[in-house]
């Protein structure tokens, strides 16, 4: 699990915009025509409109991809009734969420009232402005009464995720893990720790998919649930049961299934030992689960297990489920989220887990073996395929059980809605990082004696991304570890100019490697002072793995000690780099954007080899855009030549690329306009996705211009071509963009020799 700390979690929410969310125009709203339009005079237009026909606020306004996370905060995560006002960074998180995995817009709304009936109405008088409900953190029971109620009277798609999020994740895991063993479901024994709204909820969709209600027990903190208990609500009691037991270990005799949804700790490792031969857990409390996994699978290496956490197999994820859910019904404007809809997402998940990984999952999680079985009973949340593979079945079951509005009869269009409202760059750090987290490795920081490189350690040492390494005087670094109260346990610091010996044998090693080149012995021992050398030759000697530096130095001079020591990879006569501009309809690559000032056609070539290698990395197909001030011969100029020169000889060198060239840079962009007036470019049918710019100038002044005022988070520069992994930043980078250059200094060090 990852380390959390406080005053990170605090500072993250308290940076300026506070919180996590903001309301970002659609539409132009730059001149007076623009705001006549979106609001006086023009705004009665469609008001009219709505008013003759209410269905057309789903045409009009944001309604259609716009859902309420609402609580009133009476069972918040572990935290439990802590108030309307504390729970709101959690619905704010929830929002994230949904627009991340989905691209579905959110406002998050803590209501003050613990009465079921003022609750009720109040999020009933709502209806009007959202397409969905996604209610949040009530305590039950009053958390079924008011879902229920709220469903009768609402016609949106409504849903309290903390029941049905958490019931058809493990309902998929369920039928997946029964499948393995070999036991039917109508079959089974079931033992439940835990008697509150998710755990009555799965129990509910478990008889749906077919369980016996008498092969159940359920315990809650005050023991078995029997027909004599009177503190319970009727959704609870409906499970209470006759058999003449009364503890937890007479009930695990012979159990097929144990579901917790309880507290920590609460299952003993030795009553594992009292259930049928393959046993199925899952121990869902959070974050330590009713009985340790480590501890579990060593007492039943025959049990299958789940949890909720993200270090062990099988996590039980709500992320799974709520976003491509509420992206199914609003798709088809269902009018409700029924139980034919549910089910859909369980068989959805169930089959998804039993189709071959794609790579980039594989990638994400460090894992080659991911494939069905004991270990992979469900997908992973990285899975790009969830929105394409959950939404349609439950829009389809909207269809099919009469609850949609807006049926679908273009899947495969469907689809590609879906793939191009989200966009791959949602996840593309996510990927990354994970893959980092798989297999950390050991990465060099050059300019240690910066807050912003230790900030940055600290984060990828907590998030078990890297092992850091910290080049600097000890004392000026626990100096400003001391002031910023930063905590540097386990970050190695290296000292390089107390270290004679081993910064004499690197000197050496310069001396040797460069002999020819004009560097003396004498000169090597004056350049291993500087932290630079010293950073890539312990990169070279295996002494770390990969080198991030550049944060307070010029690019060329910060890059020059990795060419001398390190060099390209074999077969690379020029290095190159590439800006990663990441936006709502997708990531972009820009190259080069730092290294070539003004290449030739030739070396254009060199960069575009490059960089299609490099957006593979990422886990994209290149389509390879080569910009110029000219549309394929319609100016004249030495610029306009280059480039076209350039992707004459790059078809010619990489055949299966899909490349064109010379355009300019909206033309490349934009598809339609492409269709328009050069069908016959192969890039017309979907646009660019990598810009190879003709010199420095360009490609750096576009990134940058982007990154301030077009709203793109930019991730780089990517230097590529290198024998082993050096990554040097833009002057100035956050901490976040530092953080994200390890990840993908980490990920390029696992290639093991294979050049970016």
């Amino acid at each position: 699990m990852l380390k959390i700390n406080k005053q990170d979690a605090l500072a993250y929410h308290e940076q300026l915009p506070h919180g996590k969310i903001e309301v970002v125009p659609t539409k132009p709203v730059s001149t007076q025509l623009d705001l006549a339009l979106a609001y006086s005079p023009g705004v009665a237009e469609p008001c009219k409109e709505i008013a003759a026909n209410p269905d057309d606020v789903y045409k009009y306004t944001a309604k259609g991809n716009l859902v309420a996370v609402i609580s009133n905060g009476t069972a918040v995560l572990g935290l439990g009734n802590i108030g309307p006002a504390a729970s709101k960074p959690v619905m704010e998180g929830k929002g994230v969420l949904f627009k991340k995995f989905a691209g579905i817009d959110c406002f998050d709304i803590e209501i003050d009232a613990t009465d079921p009936d003022e609750f009720i109405r109040i999020v009933k008088a709502l209806e009007p402005t959202f397409g969905g409900i996604n209610l949040e953190d009530i305590k039950a029971p009053e958390c079924f009464r008011i879902e229920t109620e709220l469903r009768e009277k609402m016609n949106i798609p409504l849903m309290h995720d903390d029941q049905h999020g958490t019931a058809i994740i493990t309902s998929a895991a369920l039928l997946n893990a029964l499948e393995i063993v070999g036991k039917k479901i109508e079959e089974i024994q079931l033992v439940v720790s835990g008697a509150g709204a998710a755990a009555v909820s799965c129990l509910r969709l478990y008889l749906a998919l077919g369980l016996r209600k008498e092969n159940v027990v359920v315990f809650d903190k005050d023991g078995l649930i029997t027909p004599q208990r009177t503190d319970l609500a009727d959704m609870q009691m409906q499970f209470a049961t006759e058999r003449p037991i009364s503890t937890l270990a007479e009930a695990m005799e012979g159990a097929d299934v144990f579901l917790g949804l309880s507290a920590a700790n609460v299952l003993p490792a030795g009553l594992l030992l009292r259930m049928a031969a393959d046993p199925i857990v899952f121990a869902l409390a959070n974050p330590d689960p009713e009985v340790a996994y480590d501890v579990a699978m060593s007492t039943r290496p025959d049990l299958i297990m789940a949890t909720g956490r993200s270090d062990h197999p099988n996590q039980v994820n709500n992320v799974l489920g709520f976003p491509y859910i509420f992206r199914g019904a609003l798709d088809v404007r269902a009018t409700e989220i029924n139980e034919a809809m549910k089910l859909a997402a369980v068989h959805a998940l169930a089959e998804l887990s039993k189709e071959p990984v794609p790579d980039m999952v594989n990638n994400a999680y460090g894992d080659n073996t991911l494939a069905f079985g004991r270990s992979y009973l469900i997908p992973k949340p990285l899975d790009p395929r969830l929105i394409t593979t959950i939404s349609p079945a439950v829009a389809l079951a909207a269809i099919e059980s009469g609850v949609a509005r807006k049926p679908i009869t273009d899947w495969q269009a469907y689809e590609d809605e879906l793939r191009a409202r989200l966009g791959v760059n949602q996840k593309l750090m996510n990927r990354i990082t994970s893959a980092a987290r798989a297999n950390p490795r050991r990465v060099v920081f050059a300019e240690a004696d910066n807050y912003k490189i230790l900030k940055a350690a600290q984060l990828v040492r907590d998030e078990g991304i890297a092992h850091p390494i910290l080049l600097g005087a000890h004392a000026k670094i626990q100096a400003i570890a001391q002031e910023n109260n930063l905590d540097l346990d386990g970050c190695e610091i290296i000292d390089i100019l107390q270290d004679d010996d081993k910064r004499n044998e690197y000197a050496e090693l310069l001396y040797q490697k460069r002999q020819r080149r004009g560097t003396t012995l004498y000169e090597g021992r004056r350049l291993l002072r500087e932290r630079n050398y010293y950073a890539a030759m312990m990169v070279e000697t295996g002494a770390a793995d990969a080198c991030i530096t550049g944060l307070t130095k010029d690019y060329g001079k910060s890059l020059i000690p990795a060419l001398q020591v390190i060099g390209p990879a074999e077969g690379v006569r020029r290095v190159s780099s590439m800006y990663i501009i990441q936006h709502k309809k997708g990531p972009y690559f820009f190259a080069d954007t730092t290294v070539n000032i003004d290449p030739t056609a030739e070396e254009m070539v060199e960069i575009i080899g490059l960089s299609a290698r490099a957006v593979r990395f990422f886990d994209a197909e290149p389509r390879i855009a080569v910009i110029s001030y000219s549309n394929f011969g319609s100016n004249s100029g030495e610029l306009p030549e280059k480039t076209r020169r350039a992707t004459e000889l790059a078809k010619q060198r990489y055949p299966d690329l899909l490349i064109d060239g010379e355009m300019q840079a909206n033309v490349a962009l934009n598809p339609q306009l492409m269709q328009e007036n050069y069908g016959f470019s192969p890039l017309a049918e979907q646009g660019a996705n990598t810009l190879i710019f003709p010199n420095v100038e360009s490609g750096n002044i576009a990134y940058k211009v982007l990154q301030e005022i077009g709203g793109a988070e930019v991730i780089g520069p990517v230097l590529m071509g290198m024998r082993k992994p050096v990554h040097i930043l833009q002057l100035g980078a956050s901490v976040r963009e530092i953080v994200n250059m390890t990840a993908i200094a980490v990920v390029d060090a696992q290639r093991d020799g294979k050049a970016l």
